[in-house]
């Protein structure tokens, strides 16, 4: 089957992001972003290089300094993404952006069913492009946010890229909760997350392993408040619990609910 629900999240966020683009001065551009060592302009390199290595374009050859800020090998090729365009204006990122993500759609569009189902590696793992697609979605309006939070310039902070991303996200939280947070066998732990988007869940522990449902709990023993820009920032690792701490509540066991909070980065 042909992922057009996918393709079409994907162009939201992208044609998004170039909107933004239009809207910045060149010291926002450069302006510091969420991610250690990186600008705004930064960012939007990064996902540059994100879109060439999904079009199977030649990777670049440019070898970045080391710097304090890249951590594993992964870490070194965006590196190097991002440091050749270093010399680059935001507009001219911009151009280069505007024209891989429509050499992108013009091939998605285009694209049967066997592409889609083509084997490759995620970054969760083994599966099809059209896996990767939806951690691509995530991937792009992470940053967008991103850029728009260092910018100043919020927007598209809800709808339906919001809530696939916060979707995928919530998968890792039985893992959060129950075995990082150390939850004892019986309770659970709810959010109730507030802001741009409105959304309650809870995960319960039952023979050790943590489970999620929508909607409020009333049964909770620990229910942490927090706006969705705050859970997201704190899910991503951009920010953590002790630097975010005026942003989030916990109502229940504080001990137990600051151990989840403190815990809730999900990404590499």
């Amino acid at each position: 089957m042909i992922p057009n629900d996918l393709i079409d999240l994907l162009e939201n966020t992208w044609t998004s992001t170039s909107k933004l683009g239009t809207q910045l001065t060149e010291a926002q551009w450069k302006s510091p972003s969420e991610l250690p060592g990186w600008t705004v302009q930064d960012t939007l390199s990064h996902l540059v290089g994100g879109e060439r290595m999904m079009q199977r374009l030649p990777a670049t050859t440019h070898v970045a300094a080391a710097a304090a800020h890249v951590k594993n090998p992964m870490g070194i090729n965006n590196e190097n993404d991002v440091d050749e365009r270093r010399s680059s204006s935001g507009a001219q990122v911009l151009a280069e952006w505007n024209e891989i993500t429509a050499l992108r759609l013009q091939t998605l569009r285009n694209a049967d069913e066997a592409y889609f189902s083509v084997e490759t590696m995620t970054p969760t793992g083994p599966g099809t492009v059209a896996d990767f697609l939806h951690i691509r979605i995530l991937d792009c309006w992470l940053h967008e946010q991103e850029m728009r939070r260092s910018s100043g310039i919020l927007g598209n902070e809800s709808g339906d890229c919001a809530k696939h991303t916060l979707s995928r996200l919530i998968r890792t939280i039985p893992i959060v909760v129950g075995k990082r947070a150390a939850t004892p066998e019986g309770a659970t732990v709810a959010f109730n997350i507030t802001g741009a988007m409105h959304y309650s869940f809870a995960c319960t522990i039952t023979n050790g392993r943590g489970a999620v449902t929508e909607g409020a709990a009333t049964d909770a023993l620990s229910t942490i408040t927090l706006e969705s820009a705050t859970f997201f920032q704190l899910a991503t690792g951009r920010v953590n619990a002790d630097e975010s701490k005026s942003k989030w509540s916990i109502k229940g066991d504080s001990d137990i609910g600051y151990r989840v909070v403190s815990q809730l980065n999900m990404m590499i």
